[in-house]
């Protein structure tokens, strides 16, 4: 059977495991709230009104392409671009293709830089093959201009960066809102799991330390793997609404 991600990919062991998911989606959400074209997503009004949902749904969306056979997985990018179609339509104005590339690019960053914070350094082939993989995601997307390579992507990526991200009003209003649906405590961990994994152009912008509370907690919370107590952990942590959810991300 033929599938858009091979079934030993380390693309499959990095998304098959909810701690994974859960820091990719926290750098995203970092990232998303500088975003020069972040007003496209307030333009549905679902980015304010359900952060954490529509952040969610992006992640969740890639997952089931790294899973899905080949034909499944081109059905579901194409329903992905079909839908940003309809949301061009009603605003009658085109997305921006490097919009569609940064978020690509997110992807492929925080893929590298969650696994890498709770697991090993990545070899150089296996952050190619992440690459590939995204890449593919990409032309089928029918973005433009994308880097062929890794190594090519690695420039382009700080360039895009430079250009494309800037603090704005709706990053000071998107933080507001993690931290209203979050609370507290979830936002603290949000902020400090940030730092672990954001570039550094990221880190400029928000203002964040270099240090992150989390670089304590973590060797103990790997411990808790181990011991198997890490889903208790995240019980406790996590919110209530999306509990069943993450957990049914790990494949065992």
């Amino acid at each position: 059977m033929d599938y858009f991600v091979e079934k030993d990919s380390i693309v499959r062991t990095i998304w098959g495991k909810s701690d994974t998911i859960l820091f990719v989606f926290a750098g995203a959400a970092a990232e998303f709230a500088l975003n020069k074209a972040v007003d496209w997503l307030y333009f549905t009004g679902r980015l304010p009104a359900q952060p954490l949902d529509r952040l969610f749904s992006t992640v969740s969306y890639a997952r089931k392409i790294i899973f899905s056979e080949k034909e499944k997985a081109l059905q579901i990018i194409d329903s992905i671009t079909s839908i940003h179609k309809v949301v061009e339509t009603n605003r009658q104005k085109a997305i921006p293709d490097w919009a569609y590339k940064d978020v690509l690019y997110m992807l492929i960053h925080y893929t590298m830089s969650s696994y890498e914070v709770l697991e090993r350094k990545l070899t150089l082939k296996e952050k190619e093959e992440i690459f590939d993989v995204f890449y593919r995601f990409g032309i089928r997307m029918n973005i433009i201009k994308l880097p062929a390579t890794y190594s090519k992507w690695i420039e382009q990526r700080k360039e895009d960066m430079e250009n494309d991200l800037i603090e704005s009003d709706y990053t000071i209003d998107l933080f507001k809102q993690y931290k209203k649906h979050l609370g507290r405590i979830r936002y603290f961990l949000l902020i400090e799991g940030q730092k672990l994994i954001i570039p550094e152009r990221v880190r400029e912008l928000l203002h964040f330390k270099k240090t992150s509370a989390l670089s304590l907690i973590l060797p103990f919370y790997k411990l808790s793997r181990l011991i198997h107590l890490d889903n208790f952990i995240k019980r406790l942590i996590l919110p209530k609404k999306y509990q069943l959810e993450i957990f049914a991300l790990d494949v065992v």
